[in-house]
């Protein structure tokens, strides 16, 4: 599709800008201060966790969300789906599992597209139709297609290394010329530029999944009526539970913390006030003014999903061929 060449250049950016960063803090380290032991072993605590976050991170995952994995004979309907999804995107067919929480989602993790899995939540199931289901599926099955739980893992290391680097040079006792002080400065600077760029990454990603998601042969309109349903779905769980999947919700479709003001967006585009989106309403989207707030636009920065709006937009554009 059109628009993949752009998705494509912002993440190649993306990636470049965060290498750039640990390669200028790796050169001031080595010229500034010369090969510092306490230095190299704060940047390699910070690799060793990550390390361990990706070796623990789906039993982490299932453990925190509660799966259980599922049979053919348990989720027929399901696994069809999935197999016919992975097919399309020619990837190994992933375990299956459920979550039991009422929170209406799905979500993937694995540490490759040899050891996914596909998850739905409990909540989903009674919320969305077999359309959208797949729609969502297919996105899931996305973010294995493009191996986002590695690159994630990747990406999410640099800003770690920086913090860790920062932490060794500000604190040491042998600042008497100040330039471990500057040096851990630019890095705290560098980490927190770091996980602005992880964030937009991850934005990118979830781009990118809903695109494949349709080059997998499902509809813009399930994948966007499915966001919308999900957005009301959560908003009328108990926000205990909505606290309970707080540090696993980057995993998920949307983010679920913001429902009201993306029910508030989502308010714009649907014009029939019929609780679905529809091809005509996608269509219809490209030739009306729908504004983000500028509050939306901050937000968003600080989020691992898109804007909803603006993610609605732009399967719309796919939608209308514009993408």
């Amino acid at each position: 599709m059109k628009g993949t060449w752009k998705l494509r250049i912002r993440l190649t950016l993306a990636m470049i800008a965060l290498f750039a960063m640990v390669y200028i803090i790796l050169f001031l380290v080595l010229g500034i201060l010369g090969i510092n032991l306490g230095v190299s072993a704060y940047a390699l605590i910070g690799l060793l966790l990550i390390f361990i976050q990706y070796l623990m991170g789906p039993k982490l995952v299932e453990m925190s969300m509660g799966v259980k994995h599922v049979t053919r004979e348990e989720a027929p309907n399901i696994y069809q789906m999935v197999e016919e999804l992975a097919l399309a995107a020619d990837v190994p067919m992933p375990k299956i599992g459920i979550s039991e929480t009422n929170i209406p989602n799905a979500f993937a993790y694995g540490r490759t597209r040899r050891s996914g899995h596909i998850c739905v939540t409990r909540g989903i199931l009674g919320v969305v139709n077999r359309d959208e289901l797949k729609a969502v599926l297919g996105h899931e099955m996305g973010h294995l297609k493009h191996n986002d739980m590695v690159i994630t893992t990747l990406v999410s290391a640099i800003p770690m290394i920086c913090y860790y680097v920062a932490l060794s040079t500000m604190f040491q006792g042998d600042n008497d010329n100040g330039a471990g002080i500057i040096l851990g400065l630019i890095a705290m600077v560098c980490y927190a530029l770091g996980q602005l760029i992880v964030l937009f990454i991850s934005r990118t990603r979830e781009y990118y999944a809903d695109q494949a998601s349709v080059e997998f042969g499902n509809q813009p309109q399930y994948l966007a009526s499915a966001l919308y349903k999900l957005v009301y779905g959560a908003a009328q769980c108990n926000p205990q539970e909505i606290k309970d999947v707080e540090g696993s919700k980057a995993f998920f479709l949307n983010d679920v913390s913001n429902t009201q003001r993306d029910i508030s967006e989502f308010s714009q585009v649907d014009f029939n006030r019929d609780g679905i989106l529809g091809a005509d309403e996608l269509e219809k989207l490209q030739t009306e003014n729908v504004k983000i707030s500028t509050g939306s636009k901050i937000m968003e920065l600080f989020s691992t999903h898109p804007d909803m709006l603006k993610r609605v937009k732009r399967l719309s554009a796919i939608q209308t061929g514009k993408e």
